[in-house]
């Protein structure tokens, strides 16, 4: 079986949508949601700098834009289940069929305003440690005052903070982490500094009617799977403010007997991951069209 999955913020580089607008009926599709949630996706992700898709309200309804597009591209396919890492679990919702396209993006486009203006509160970010024991890293965080906002796995974990804490772990690196790299986000997601983001997730999300799963529905809040539309709204809203578990997901992946993993545009964050992590496990990292045939064949080997 394959899995589907989307990857969160920071995965936009400059120009990434170009190629996929020129699909039949894309710039239409991305006409559309942009008329629906009030902004330009399409010059934001052909013409815009790397500053200006850094913004958290920009950068997020843009990556799951990305998504949808890229997987709609696929053709009619049915993974064995399907996981977003961060907002990433926005675009896996709707590959669920939990939301449609649109409501996904407004969604999305509300959870993008709602972070920049908690993130504008207090100046903060996040850096990826590069090596390291997990038993030996969390204990460092700590001490700077730093959260893990993602253990993602195969000895990769994000700490989130200050610019002061981040600027203190550049210089003070827990034992064994190789490098400290800044992530392109503006802000300490999945703390305590995004708990004003929750409640006006929480108000947007009551307006949403969520169906139940159609597949198999992975969230990185525990790597457990979720049956009910509800409750995955429900963790879509909580996760703003917690830890991302995206180990504990590749757990569960493997419980579930994936065979194969396909990252939708713009790919390559979670495959990278899940190659030093899942050995054994095919990997495709959608970047641009030209990757689409390789992806329908691999579906077709491990559907």
């Amino acid at each position: 079986m394959f899995v589907l999955v989307a990857p969160g913020q920071g995965a936009q580089t400059p120009g990434f949508l170009t190629p996929w607008l020129d699909l039949p009926g894309a710039a239409d599709r991305v006409a559309a949601w942009s008329d629906a949630i009030g902004l330009d996706l399409a010059h934001y992700g052909t013409k815009a700098d790397a500053d200006e898709i850094r913004d958290t309200a920009v950068a997020q309804p843009l990556l799951v834009a990305a998504g949808l597009l890229s997987a709609a591209a696929l053709g009619e396919v049915a993974p064995g289940a399907v996981a977003g890492h961060s907002v990433g679990e926005i675009t896996a919702a709707a590959f669920a069929g939990v939301l449609d396209d649109t409501a996904a993006l407004t969604l999305v486009r509300k959870r993008g305003l709602a972070m920049a203006e908690a993130a504008a509160i207090t100046p903060t970010g996040m850096s990826a440690l590069l090596g390291g024991d997990p038993e030996t890293t969390l204990p460092h965080l700590e001490k700077l005052g730093l959260t893990a906002a993602n253990v993602n796995g195969a000895g990769q974990i994000v700490a989130a903070g200050t610019l002061e804490q981040l600027a203190a772990l550049e210089t003070d690196k827990p034992e064994g982490v190789r490098r400290v790299v800044a992530l392109k986000v503006a802000g300490a997601f999945h703390t305590h500094h995004m708990a004003p983001a929750v409640d006006k997730l929480a108000e947007a999300a009551q307006a949403l009617t969520p169906a139940d799963p159609k597949v198999t529905y992975v969230s990185n809040k525990d790597g457990r799977t979720v049956a009910t539309g509800d409750e995955v709204v429900s963790r879509l809203v909580g996760q703003v403010a917690n830890p991302v578990r995206w180990d504990l997901c590749m757990e569960t992946f493997q419980e579930l007997g994936v065979t194969a993993l396909i990252e939708v545009c713009p790919g390559g964050t979670l495959t990278g991951i899940a190659k030093r992590a899942l050995p054994g496990v095919a990997t495709l990292a959608l970047k641009t069209p030209d990757d689409l045939d390789a992806a329908r064949d691999l579906i077709a080997e491990h559907a």
